[in-house]
C-alpha cells in the first residue's frame, strides 16, 4: 500500500506542475481533467502524509520507552498514536479503493409503485416525500420531472410512478444503494378490521450521463401530445401541453405532463429518455464484466427486497445487512442518515474485503 501512496503522491507532484504550465492552462479540456485528478488525489497524498508523520512520532516514542522516568508517559503517548495510525490506515484503504464512475453525478430517482394496488401507490408517495425531505436537509436541489398520481381514497393522492431530478455531487454517493424494492406493512385507511396488510414499491437511482454517452436521434424519436390529466383522469388542462416520446429502436416511452408549456415538458422527457438509455446500456456493460468487480460496486437490482417499513412496530429493516431500527417515524421524515451511513458502510467493508482477497 505505501508503494501506491508513494506513486500517487508523485502524480499529485507532477499534476501541480502541469497545471501551471501555460500550454496546459490555455487547453481547458487538459486543465479541467487535471483539475479533476488533482481534486481527487488531495486526500489520498493528505492521508498518506498523515500516516508518515503518525510513523515517524511512534519511532520517536520508541526511543522514550528505554527511558524509565519518561516509560509510563511514552506509553499512553504510544497506544494513542497507534489508534491514530490504525484509523488513518483504514481511510486510506478506503481512499485507494476504486473509483465509483458515476461518483459527483447528478441522478434521477424513479419510485413505481408495486403489488398492492391503492396502499402500494400512497406508499410510493410516502417514500416520494421522505426522499424530498432528505433532500432538503442536505440543500440538494430536487425537482419532479414526470408524475403519474391516482387518487387513492379518502382525499388521498398516490403514485404509479413518479420521477424525481437531484442535482448534487453527494447525491449519488448517498443514494446509490437506495435501488431495490421497499415493502411496507401497515393497516390501510380502507381496512375496517384492522388487518396489516403488505404492499411494495420499486425505487431505482440512475446516475445522469455525460452528453458524449448517449447518442439520441430524431429520426427514432416519435413525438405525441395530448392534453393533460390529473388523479382519476380528469383534465388538469385546456391546451396539449403533455409530451409522450417513444424511442423506436428499444420501445422505451417517456411521458412527461406536470409543465403548463409543451416545450418544457418535452426537454424533460428527453432526459429521463436519455438517463434510461444509458441505464441500459451500462447495464449491458456490467453484465460483460466479472462477479468481482459487480460486488464491488454492490448490487443495484430492482427486483431485490432491500428494506421493510412496519409502521405498527415503527420499525424498518434493512434486510441486506441486518439493521433493524425502531425509528421509523424519524427515517420516513427525511432523517435517513440513521440508515444510508451503516449500508454504505456495509458495502464499503465488502469492496475492501474484495480488494484484500
Amino acid at each position: 500500500m505505501l508503494d501506491r501512496l508513494k506513486d500517487v503522491a508523485e502524480r499529485l507532484e507532477e499534476i501541480n506542475g502541469l497545471l501551471m504550465d501555460a500550454e496546459v492552462i490555455s487547453d481547458r479540456n487538459r486543465l479541467r481533467d487535471l483539475s479533476k485528478e488533482h481534486s481527487d488525489l488531495s486526500p489520498v497524498v493528505e492521508g498518506y502524509r498523515k500516516f508518515m508523520d503518525l510513523q515517524g512520532q511512534l519511532e520517536e516514542v520508541a526511543v522514550l520507552l528505554e527511558d524509565p522516568e519518561m516509560r509510563d508517559m511514552a506509553l499512553e503517548e504510544k497506544a494513542e498514536l497507534e489508534t491514530q495510525l490504525e484509523a488513518t490506515e483504514q481511510e486510506l484503504k478506503l481512499l485507494l479503493l476504486p473509483k465509483d464512475p458515476y461518483e459527483g453525478r447528478n441522478i434521477l430517482l424513479e419510485i413505481r409503485a408495486g403489488t398492492g394496488g391503492d396502499e402500494a401507490a400512497l406508499f410510493a408517495a410516502d417514500l416520494y416525500r421522505m426522499y424530498a425531505r432528505y433532500a432538503q436537509a442536505k440543500n440538494w436541489q430536487f425537482e419532479v420531472l414526470s408524475r403519474s398520481e391516482i387518487s387513492a381514497g379518502g382525499g388521498n393522492n398516490g403514485f404509479k410512478e413518479v420521477i424525481c431530478q437531484i442535482n448534487s455531487d453527494g447525491a449519488y454517493a448517498h443514494l446509490k444503494y437506495e435501488s431495490g424494492v421497499h415493502r411496507v406493512q401497515r393497516v390501510p385507511l380502507t381496512e375496517t378490521q384492522g388487518r396489516i396488510h403488505t404492499s411494495a414499491a420499486t425505487v431505482a437511482i440512475l446516475p445522469e450521463p455525460d452528453e458524449v454517452e448517449v447518442e439520441i436521434r430524431n429520426e427514432d424519436l416519435r413525438i405525441d401530445v395530448f392534453r393533460a390529466s390529473g388523479p382519476g383522469g380528469q383534465s388538469v388542462n385546456t391546451t396539449d401541453s403533455a409530451v409522450r416520446i417513444t424511442h423506436q429502436p428499444t420501445g422505451l416511452i417517456v411521458i412527461c405532463q406536470d409543465e403548463k408549456s409543451q416545450h418544457k415538458n418535452k426537454a424533460k422527457a428527453l432526459k429521463v429518455l436519455s438517463v434510461r438509455l444509458f441505464d441500459i446500456q451500462e447495464a449491458e456493460r456490467m453484465a460483460e464484466e466479472s462477479e468481482a468487480r459487480r460486488s464491488q460496486v454492490g448490487s443495484g437490482d430492482r427486483s431485490e427486497r432491500i428494506r421493510t417499513y412496519n409502521f405498527p412496530q415503527n420499525r424498518l429493516t434493512d434486510h441486506r445487512i441486518g439493521l433493524t431500527l425502531y425509528k421509523l417515524d424519524q427515517i420516513v421524515e427525511g432523517d435517513m442518515d440513521q440508515v444510508v451511513e451503516p449500508v454504505s458502510a456495509h458495502f464499503q467493508a465488502e469492496a475492501l474485503k474484495a480488494q484484500e482477497d
